[in-house]
């Protein structure tokens, strides 16, 4: 705690990422799983914005099996930074990252024709490892079944490729209601697997379950889960919040705090902030924030945003700026420069979420978090 004091000194604004509520949240989901099935950290897009390099260095400490990212570039990241753990690419990897893949022992996604026909140039006897694929109804990145005869070719004509897995992803698990879609996807799944056992391939990682498929569907589970929004401690959709809060229980990980750099009195009728689309009812205290839409803190919450200072919301006062906001202290006493401000998490008995701030923005909760700007500073508490 002394340390995480001494670092919020010179802070205007900063993450926390709470490491019991992560060890909560990476215990729930091993308990949904058989003890034999491989558990991948989701770590892409900046860990869901809760920081790369030092999430997935915690989460290697709680002893997950993969860590899955969009791009080689962070796959190379984190193993610049030290980190052993298998990782595959979900994302597109440019041919010219090819040697660099194997060089640092970096599994791809491979989910077209061309792209697996490139890999003939792989010469000497460097070895490549791939995933592949399959589109079993989301129709975006992946093989058909109707192309896997001649992805099966390819492969027994490339020896320098390691066949590590086959993967698909779905597209509607996220409503526990409407389950013919997910299951539909499965059994299309198991078709594609049938094939590649068929010719010969035996050892090779069966995965198919996000963080949805594994809560709702553990026939989705087959060797290996990716676990992406549900470590976060966030639920991927209200739907099935609602049909598992009472069975599961997940907790947020990130809390977003700044200070209060000015507090001004304000005369009633006066109009705030860029287009001065907002009109005092009465005479305000306006305290300001040090934070605006390039932290990550929406536009759209203009006028209608909510911020915690001492335990009591305060609303934001007109246009959410570039690096700005202002929020009506009026009925809060004792506010003072400095004093700290809850963006996202709790104080005293008051909590704004990050499901409340997609909510008033019309937006959802991945979005909110994975727009928070990498250069704010992330402390582990």
């Amino acid at each position: 705690m002394k340390n995480k004091k001494f670092q919020k000194q010179n802070l205007r604004t900063w993450i926390e990422i709470n490491q019991s509520a992560l060890k909560n949240n990476y215990n729930t989901f091993r308990s949904l799983i058989d003890p034999k099935c491989l558990l991948m950290a989701i770590v892409k897009s900046n860990a869901y914005g809760h920081s790369l390099i030092d999430f997935s260095r915690t989460v290697e400490n709680l002893k997950v099996d993969w860590l899955g990212v969009d791009s080689i570039v962070e796959a190379e990241s984190l193993r610049k930074a030290g980190l052993k753990k298998p990782i595959l690419v979900l994302g597109y990897t440019l041919q010219n990252k090819i040697k660099e893949a194997i060089k640092k022992n970096i599994s791809l996604t491979v989910a077209d024709l061309p792209t697996l026909k490139s890999f003939k140039e792989i010469k000497n006897n460097k070895k490549l490892k791939i995933h592949i694929k399959i589109d079993t109804g989301m129709n975006r990145q992946g093989f058909f079944i109707s192309e896997i005869p001649n992805v099966l070719k390819i492969l027994k004509l490339q020896p320098n490729i390691i066949l590590e897995g086959v993967y698909t992803h779905f597209s509607s698990a996220k409503n526990p209601s409407f389950p013919s879609t997910t299951l539909h996807q499965i059994e299309e799944f198991k078709k594609n697997i049938d094939l590649f056992e068929l010719a010969g391939f035996k050892k090779f990682l069966k995965h198919a379950a996000a963080t949805s498929g594994t809560i709702i569907f553990p026939q989705s589970h087959f060797d290996l889960v990716r676990i992406g929004i549900g470590l976060y401690g966030l639920w991927p959709s209200k739907e099935i919040k609602e049909a598992f809060k009472n069975k599961i229980k997940l907790k947020p990980i990130l809390s977003w705090k700044t200070i209060i750099c000015q507090i001004k009195k304000i005369p009633k009728k006066s109009k705030i902030g860029y287009d001065l689309t907002e009109t005092l009812s009465h005479a305000s205290r306006v305290a300001i924030l040090p934070i605006g839409y390039w932290h990550g803190f929406p536009r759209s919450l203009s006028n209608i945003g909510k911020i915690l200072i001492h335990g009591n919301e305060a609303k934001v006062l007109g246009r959410v700026s570039m690096d700005m906001i202002s929020v009506d202290i009026t009925d809060i006493k004792n506010v003072k420069i400095g004093d700290e401000a809850i963006i996202i998490g709790e104080s005293n008995k008051s909590k704004i979420s990050i499901d409340d701030m997609a909510y008033l923005s019309d937006t959802v909760n991945y979005e909110i978090v994975t727009r928070l700007n990498p250069l704010i500073k992330r402390i582990i508490i």
